[in-house]
């Protein structure tokens, strides 16, 4: 089984996601590869939270250029999860 902390791998500190923060909701960096229940799991040990909602979403990653040679930056994986009344989390 993987560490909590293998699955979340950081609070989202975003413009839309201070937005958000009255409706008791937080965005999260995840695990490309967790799903809604590891995710759920994991905040509710890393954090001591009840989650009453996960929804996931995969960004894709944008192209770059360095000097002659294009690229992309890499794909991943954002979490909007909901609070159960009564829960939050402390951002500092």
């Amino acid at each position: 089984m993987r560490s909590p902390y293998d699955v979340v791998i950081s609070l989202l500190r975003t413009e839309k996601g201070t937005d958000l923060l009255p409706l008791n909701k937080y965005l999260f960096l995840v695990d490309k590869r967790a799903n809604k229940i590891q995710i759920k799991e994991s905040l509710e040990q890393i954090y001591k939270v009840k989650v009453a909602k996960v929804n996931t979403t995969v960004v894709s990653g944008k192209p770059k250029r360095v000097r002659y040679k294009s690229g992309r930056t890499a794909d991943w994986k954002k979490a909007i999860v909901t609070l159960k009344k009564g829960h939050k989390i402390e951002v500092t």
